[in-house]
C-alpha cells in the first residue's frame, strides 16, 4: 500500500491519491518492491533491511539517493506479554522525493514536531526526533509497569511476575541497542551535513536531536540498571525467605518429633494399660497436654538457640 503526501506551507498534507513528494510504502508487495528496486534503483538488501526489525540503524550514500535506516519502538499490545519490541523504518531521499518504508500502518506525521516542516531533509530529522520521543515515552511506561509488578511480587509468591520483570529488562536491552544505532545515524548526518544541503536551522535542530537522543539513551540505561539491580535484590530476598521458611519447618518437625517419642512410649501396652486401669479419664488428657507442652517447649528452645547463633 502506498500513501502520498506533500509539504505545503510548512505542513504535511495528504495529496488524496495525487502524486506527492513524500511516498510512504506500508509493507510493500512484490510488485511495489520490484518497482523500488528496478525503477528507483534502491538496493534490494537495503530494502529488505528497512523491513527487518532486527536490523541496526545506518546511513548510506548511493549514486542518486541517500538511504537511512532508523529504529523506533513497535506499538505495544496485550499479546506482547510485557515484551517491548523495536522496528525499522527505511528513508530514501532522492532529489525532490522522499520514500518511506514501513512494516505497519502507523501515524507518522502526528504531533507538534510536524507543525512546521521546511524541507524533506527537515522532515527526516523530525522523524528521527519523533522516534526518540517514542522511546522516551515507552521507557516511562516500562518504569510504571515494573513498579506495579514489584508491588504484585511483594503480595504473591508466584513466578509469573518475576518472569514479566525479566521480560521488561530484556525490552530495555533492545531499546538501548536501537537508541545507540540511531545515535550513529545522527552522527553520520552531522558529518554529512554539506552533502545533504542542510540549512542552518536544520543544523541547530540536529544538535538538539543529538542531545535528546543522548538523554534518551541515558534514561534507558539508568532504568535498565535499576531493573537489573532490583531483580538481583528480589532473587536474594526470595532465597532468604526460603531459608527462613525451611528453618521454621525444621523447627516444627523437631518440635513434633520429640513429643511423638514420648507418645510412642506412652502408647506401649504396659504403660497404656496402667493409665487405663487407674483413671483413664484423667490420665489421657494430662498425657496429651504434657505432649503439647513438650512440643512447644522444644520449639521455643530451638528458636532461642537459633537467635543466639545469629548474635554470635
Amino acid at each position: 500500500m502506498v500513501k502520498q503526501y506533500s509539504i505545503s506551507e510548512g505542513k504535511i498534507i495528504d495529496t488524496a491519491g495525487k502524486r506527492g513528494d513524500i511516498l510512504v510504502y506500508i509493507s510493500p508487495d512484490e510488485t511495489e518492491r520490484k518497482h523500488l528496486v528496478e525503477d528507483l534503483k534502491i538496493d534490494d538488501h537495503t530494502l529488505q533491511s528497512s523491513l527487518d526489525p532486527n536490523e541496526l540503524g545506518r546511513m548510506e550514500f548511493e549514486p542518486d539517493h541517500v538511504a537511512l535506516i532508523i529504529k523506533r519502538p513497535k506499538r505495544y499490545c496485550a499479546k506482547d506479554n510485557f515484551l517491548f519490541r523495536t522496528e525499522s523504518i527505511g528513508l530514501f531521499l532522492f532529489t525532490g522525493t522522499l520514500i518511506i518504508l514501513l512494516t505497519d500502518d502507523i501515524p507518522l506525521f502526528d504531533g507538534k514536531q510536524f507543525a512546521k516542516v521546511d524541507s524533506l531533509q527537515d522532515l527526516i530529522l523530525k522523524l528521527i526526533y519523533r522516534c526518540t520521543w517514542h522511546f522516551e515515552e515507552h521507557i516511562k511506561v516500562i518504569s510504571m509497569m515494573s513498579d506495579e509488578l514489584e508491588q504484585e511480587i511483594n503480595k504473591s509468591a508466584s513466578n509469573r511476575q518475576l518472569l514479566n520483570m525479566f521480560t521488561l529488562e530484556k525490552s530495555l536491552v533492545f531499546y538501548l541497542d536501537a537508541i545507540s544505532s540511531n545515535r550513529r545515524v545522527i552522527e553520520k548526518l552531522k558529518t554529512s551535513a554539506a552533502k545533504l544541503a542542510l540549512s542552518t536551522a536544520s543544523l541547530e535542530f540536529l544538535d538538539d536531536l543529538a542531545i535528546e537522543n543522548a538523554q534518551c539513551y541515558e534514561m534507558a540505561q539508568v532504568y535498565s540498571q535499576v531493573l537489573s539491580s532490583l531483580m538481583d535484590a528480589r532473587a536474594s530476598v526470595i532465597s532468604n525467605n526460603l531459608n527462613v521458611m525451611m528453618k521454621n519447618l525444621n523447627a516444627i518437625v523437631i518440635a513434633v518429633a520429640v513429643p511423638s517419642f514420648f507418645a510412642g512410649v506412652g502408647g506401649m501396652s504396659e504403660f497404656s494399660g496402667m493409665i487405663h486401669f487407674s483413671n483413664w479419664k484423667v490420665g489421657y488428657p494430662i498425657f496429651v497436654l504434657a505432649m503439647l507442652a513438650i512440643g512447644i517447649a522444644t520449639f521455643v528452645i530451638i528458636k532461642k538457640v537459633e537467635g543466639i547463633w545469629k548474635e554470635s
